[in-house]
């Protein structure tokens, strides 16, 4: 439609001429799609086959394409069942939550109620990995200690302040929000009465 056709044109309006000028990238470019599509199906088979005496056939189904098709349902899982189950406690008016089992299928990410309350956070969860599965910010800590990331930012202090209103509130008696029923959550005849 009209969005993704600006999307585009807005696309073309950019300067890549870093990019271009990079010979990493414009070498990754010239192999796309080939070497990815090799890396994804055609080399898993091959390491089955040489190292674990698999039949090359099997091998190509089993660790290329019934590994691909399960990695990108987990990823979609974040999408999908971390919008519909689990906890709310950072922000209980958004459908997003914190989800133990998205988060480890997909490998961390499926602390999804701190990621929309707090975005700019690149752990995308409260605490660290001996509280939270998080191996992607383990990761990311572990590429921090030797230098190859920096700058990262947290929402902890965000929280902190966050949760100290509203330890003042419920001292003052005043009530928590609550988060109004998902539209799963209600029923036929509760949604009559809402029309």
């Amino acid at each position: 439609g009209d969005w993704s056709s600006d999307v585009v044109k807005a696309g073309r309006e950019l300067d890549f001429s870093d990019l271009y000028e990079d010979s990493l990238v414009m070498f990754q470019k010239k192999l796309d799609p080939w070497f990815t599509l090799y890396m994804c199906f055609v080399m898993p088979a091959q390491v089955a086959a040489a190292f674990w005496g698999e039949e090359f056939w099997n091998a190509f189904f089993v660790a290329g394409c019934l590994r691909y098709a399960v990695v990108l349902h987990f990823t979609w899982l974040v999408n999908s069942a971390a919008h519909l189950y689990g906890d709310h406690p950072y922000d209980v008016l958004s459908y997003p939550a914190e989800n133990p089992i998205v988060s480890f299928c997909s490998v961390g990410e499926g602390w999804h109620n701190w990621h929309h309350k707090y975005p700019f956070d690149y752990a995308a969860s409260e605490f660290g990995i001996s509280s939270q599965f998080n191996p992607s910010k383990l990761f990311i800590d572990m590429l921090a200690a030797v230098g190859l990331v920096w700058g990262r930012k947290r929402g902890t202090a965000a929280w902190a302040m966050g949760k100290a209103r509203r330890d003042r509130d419920r001292a003052a008696g005043k009530p928590l929000p609550k988060a109004p029923p998902r539209p799963w959550e209600v029923s036929e005849s509760e949604s009559k009465k809402v029309e």
